[in-house]
């Protein structure tokens, strides 16, 4: 006579499955019993207070603000352009390497290091020339044109 198919493992995952079959059913059922049939829309609803958290009890009509559509912002603000007496500026060049063609100066009102290109060159510059430029935006940032050595 043959001995049964059935392992040790193989009925052990049997009784395992049987097991989560059935607490999945009580669970189910549990949740019917708990679930509340019928719940009145104001139940459901929630409110928002003037400071923006979540709340169940609707606000006081005292404390409501009128907002006009048009002060409403959306997007960031616009940038405003440049003015035309800021056009030229002047700087040192901290770094430019003859090779590549690139390098940077530091603007002498605001410090801040702007990117110049050999396009954008009249004269030859070097390290440590004092220059006047204008400048223009760039896709990364400030770009530095029309730059010629500060006499």
């Amino acid at each position: 006579m043959g001995r049964s198919q059935e392992t040790f493992g193989k009925k052990e995952n049997e009784k395992n499955r049987q097991k989560k079959k059935k607490e999945k059913e009580e669970r189910k059922e549990e949740r019917q019993a708990n679930a509340k049939k019928g719940q009145s829309l104001e139940d459901l609803l929630a409110y928002v207070d003037e400071n923006g958290n979540i709340s169940s009890t609707p606000p006081d009509p005292k404390k409501k603000r009128e907002i006009k559509t048009e002060d409403i912002q959306l997007g960031a603000a616009k940038r405003e352009e440049a003015e035309p007496g800021d056009a030229i500026r002047k700087g040192t060049v901290t770094f430019f390497n003859d090779s590549k063609g690139y390098g940077f100066i530091k603007d002498s009102q605001s410090q801040e290091s702007i990117f110049v290109h050999a396009n954008g060159l009249i004269n030859q510059i070097k390290e440590n020339d004092k220059v006047i430029f204008e400048v223009e935006m760039g896709q990364k940032g400030l770009n530095a044109i029309s730059v010629k050595l500060d006499v």
